[in-house]
């Protein structure tokens, strides 16, 4: 396909290269030269307010034309069940080039605004969230409408259509939940157990850790034979925090327990760091950790998960890049399930400021766990529905699936009573067995 535009701008070659790489096998052809399009034999699209004769058009808005970043006055209305904004005339409804970038790049977060509790871009002050849209794929849907409306206007147009992909993912935020912490931590849990009368819990601490019976967090070998019933090969995200301090409470690089569950889960698995909360005040302590994981683990560590979701941009993303991590997992919220960038396909970031597309590929999740439970305040029924949800709607359109369970969640303790069967229900009656 080639697509024509008076002129090409870094945004316009940064969102036609992502709808050209879901739409079609080959990249798009970008010309500003009105003698290649009429001369292309195969789909055109006109990107321009000028009307060219038996060309596709597209009437651009404006945005990708801009440099800086602005506040935009957009105003959303409903086209066959969707939501729509910039709406030109032409072809087809609205500048589906300029909406896409506005998602995808996460304009909006560059703006200002104000930041939840953790200091993370509030999910309540995003576009999709106000407009009733952040459960869905919406980027992906008008891709679909997009190829519908170029098949009607070019039969015969080849396009890709790629397969429904799911990834698992994990976070080890806290290993284990009595084993091989130091012998302080679980002299202080066995105390405040006994001072407050938790009898169950005490005898439980203590059989662990006499090894009679199994660590409530410890669901690894269960989710190997999962894996391997459902042909998966997920991600692990370790927390590898030089301290335990804050919301970094997983075990101290000391443990050889540790070691070895890190080590085992190489063997077989595709790691990532998890960088801690204290690295994102320090970056020193971010390389400490990729290098320690890299040690440990005998991998390159080049993905990434940020603990607790935190992240601001552009700031967090070029840290990664400055210390080789090319894949990041951290496009969703913390604070609410949904699609942070109301897409369900990989895509490459745009640094807004510098008005560059990078090598960092985005990897979006759409579910969290802890988000369902202790944001959401849902059973593991409930949880369950959102999961059909999402999977239902990211199948409808051939997209990318990742989620994010904890194996905490996973393992036997009864505060996550229900959420293990959900998953291994999800994984063998839905992902597995639907073609």
């Amino acid at each position: 396909m080639i697509l024509y535009c008076p002129h090409i701008t870094p945004r316009l070659r940064y969102i036609a290269g992502f709808c050209g790489t879901e739409l079609f096998d080959e990249p798009v052809r970008l010309t500003s030269d009105k003698k290649e399009l009429l001369a292309f034999d195969g789909p055109r699209i006109n990107y321009s307010a000028e009307p060219i004769e038996d060309v596709f058009s597209i009437v651009p808005a404006g945005l990708l034309f801009e440099t800086g970043i602005t506040p935009q006055v957009i105003s959303c209305v409903e086209v066959d069940g969707r939501k729509i904004f910039y709406t030109t005339d032409g072809d087809f409804p609205f500048d589906i080039f300029s909406a896409a970038f506005y998602l995808i790049s996460r304009y909006e977060e560059y703006l200002p605004h104000h930041k939840d509790v953790y200091g993370r871009y509030a999910h309540i002050q995003s576009l999709a969230f106000r407009e009733g849209f952040l459960d869905i794929p919406l980027v992906n849907y008008w891709l679909r409408a997009l190829r519908a409306a170029l098949d009607h206007y070019y039969p015969g147009t080849r396009f890709r259509y790629p397969a429904f992909k799911f990834i698992p993912t994990y976070d080890i935020d806290s290993a284990f939940s009595f084993l091989h912490k130091e012998w302080w931590r679980n002299l202080g849990g066995a105390l405040k157990a006994f001072g407050r009368g938790h009898w169950g819990a005490l005898a439980e601490r203590i059989a662990v850790l006499r090894r009679k019976r199994p660590d409530p967090f410890d669901a690894y070998e269960w989710l190997d034979s999962l894996h391997l019933y459902c042909r998966l090969r997920p991600y692990y995200f370790f927390l590898v925090a030089a301290r335990c301090k804050g919301v970094d409470r997983n075990l101290p690089l000391a443990s050889a327990g540790f070691r070895e569950l890190i080590q085992y889960h190489a063997t077989g698995y595709r790691l990532g760091i998890h960088p801690s909360w204290q690295s994102g005040d320090d970056e020193k302590l971010l390389q400490e950790e990729i290098e320690w994981l890299e040690v440990i683990g005998g991998q390159r560590i080049n993905r990434s998960r940020q603990h607790f979701i935190r992240f601001t941009l552009p700031e967090t993303y070029r840290r990664l890049l400055r210390h080789g991590v090319d894949r990041d997992f951290s496009m969703g919220y913390g604070s609410i399930n949904g699609f942070r960038a109301s897409v369900a396909s990989s895509f490459y970031w745009y640094d807004l400021t510098k008005e560059e597309a990078t090598q960092l590929r985005i990897f979006p999740f759409c579910f969290m766990d802890a988000n369902a439970f202790y944001e959401q305040h849902f059973s593991a029924a409930r949880a369950m529905s959102e999961l059909l949800h999402y999977y239902r709607h990211i199948r409808k359109v051939n997209g990318l699936m990742i989620t994010i369970w904890h194996n905490s969640f996973l393992g036997a303790d009864p505060e996550y009573a229900g959420w293990r069967e959900v998953y291994e229900t999800f994984l063998k009656e839905e992902v597995f067995w639907t073609p």
